[in-house]
């Protein structure tokens, strides 16, 4: 029962690791693309409840915080932007999102949790 119990485990974080990197993907494809974002983060939010409970939640819980933080700079810098402070929100923030992206995928890829990742460990 318990080899079971562990191989569907196996599988389970394998999905969700799986999800993860596609999630990352559309995030890194949206830098040219565009839409891709929204497809990530609605994907985000279809695979959530396969994920919970592992690790790899606080992957997705991490690619959210990117989304709707960048989303809320993304506004104040397009509403700013007939000043020069706008168009400098709206490079800071691009420059934080791809931090974001790579950072979050190394430590998927290393097969840490972020908030492991983001405390050095």
């Amino acid at each position: 029962m318990e080899a079971t119990s562990s191989a569907g485990d196996e599988t389970k974080l394998r999905e969700a690791k799986k999800w993860a990197t596609i999630i990352y993907a559309l995030y890194a494809a949206s830098l040219i693309l565009g839409v891709t974002y929204l497809v990530g983060i609605i994907v985000n939010y279809v695979k959530y409840p396969d994920v919970r409970g592992t690790w790899v939640e606080s992957h997705f819980l991490w690619q959210r915080r990117t989304f709707w933080y960048s989303l809320l700079w993304l506004v104040v810098g397009v509403a700013t932007s007939f000043m020069a402070v706008g168009m400098i929100v709206l490079v800071i923030s691009g420059v934080w999102v791809i931090y974001r992206i790579v950072k979050g995928w190394i430590a998927l890829s290393d097969g840490k949790p972020m908030y492991a990742a983001a405390n050095g460990g």
